[in-house]
């Protein structure tokens, strides 16, 4: 991708670089705080032996900050972009959005320009972007950088296997069913993802992440007439009194759908969530492991840096602090 959407991260990272001189560059919530931190998780145990005892090191690292993209909403108003794509917003009724976008950034750019191209998401150009950085890292032998994007990349990737990541109607409002965005990417694996089996094989080598990051996109937007039209369906056929639930979190009690609803949701779309998290996880491994061959395959055991810096734990703390700052998501709303 060009250097225009690496600019507008450099404004992030300008503040940023204060605290961490050598950091590089640096909407929308999928999968909810568990499922990112499950699929970034699960991605290491699909690493080769080379990879894997550094991995299961880090793998608490790995797994904590896997959610870190969709804290900084809050406070970068160009974060959001990354995580989502509208591809329907391009194309006229009946037709292929993906027969439409172009694959290149440069192309897109002067088909819709930038400006449009940020208003309606930019996952498929972003995971490449975060991907090179990766390699970077691993040639660098940097374990900060390292840890980092790969955390990072995780939670992107993970953004483009979710359905209603590639459409703008993200939450059903088109539709008549506005909340299903948390309760597919949140509520269902929150509730089911344990019973789930991750067993996904070995992370393999992807030779075009730009390809691949559009290969994820448009199987996720492929599922979206059985997300939409299967709530629909058991809506009108499930017992009004057996739809949701109460549930708490903290001194809160909310409404959500009840377990045996979700059940019936998971049936009629034959597994498709467990699916989708199953695919990330192994996308996820695979990216990571690209990026260490396309580095040389340098020796992760020998790096002489065990744990992460004070200057990158200094990095997470500012970006929180940052967070603190602001109580409302700069850019789209993500229904939670």
């Amino acid at each position: 991708m060009t250097g225009t959407i690496i600019r507008r991260a450099a404004a992030v990272t300008a503040v940023l670089a204060l605290l961490w001189p050598f950091c590089l560059h640096q909407e929308a919530q999928a999968w909810g705080f568990y499922g990112h931190r499950r699929i970034n998780r699960m991605a290491v145990f699909t690493l080769p032996p080379a990879m894997f005892g550094f991995y299961k090191r880090h793998i608490d690292y790995i797994t904590d900050h896997a959610t870190d993209p969709d804290s900084r909403r809050y406070a970068v108003a160009g974060e959001g972009a990354r995580h989502f794509i509208d591809a329907d917003h391009y194309a006229k009724p009946g037709e292929d959005p993906f027969q439409v976008i172009p694959r290149k950034w440069d192309l897109a750019v002067q088909k819709y320009t930038e400006d449009t191209l940020q208003e309606y998401g930019i996952v498929p150009w972003y995971i490449p972007v975060m991907y090179g950085r990766l390699v970077n890292a691993f040639k660098r032998g940097s374990v900060d950088r390292i840890l980092y994007y790969s955390a990072e990349i995780g939670h992107y990737i993970a953004d483009a296997h979710v359905p209603l990541h590639t459409t703008e109607n993200y939450n059903g409002q088109m539709t008549g069913q506005t909340g299903i965005h948390a309760f597919w990417e949140s509520r269902i694996p929150e509730t089911s993802a344990e019973g789930y089996d991750h067993f996904v094989g070995r992370a393999h080598y992807i030779a075009d992440p730009l390809d691949a990051a559009w290969s994820y996109v448009i199987a996720s937007h492929r599922a979206l007439d059985t997300v939409f039209n299967m709530e629909r369906e058991l809506q009108k056929r499930f017992p009004e009194s057996g739809k949701y639930t109460y549930d708490q979190r903290g001194r809160n009690t909310f409404q959500t759908q009840s377990r045996e609803f979700i059940k019936a949701y998971e049936e009629s779309m034959d597994g498709m969530v467990e699916r989708r998290m199953n695919d990330a996880i192994l996308a996820v491994g695979s990216f990571w492991y690209s990026a260490w061959v396309d580095a040389g395959q340098p020796d992760l055991d020998h790096f002489d840096q065990k744990e992460v810096s004070d200057s990158l734990k200094q990095v997470l703390k500012a970006e929180e602090e940052l967070r603190k700052q602001f109580n409302k998501i700069k850019g789209r709303e993500e229904p939670e």
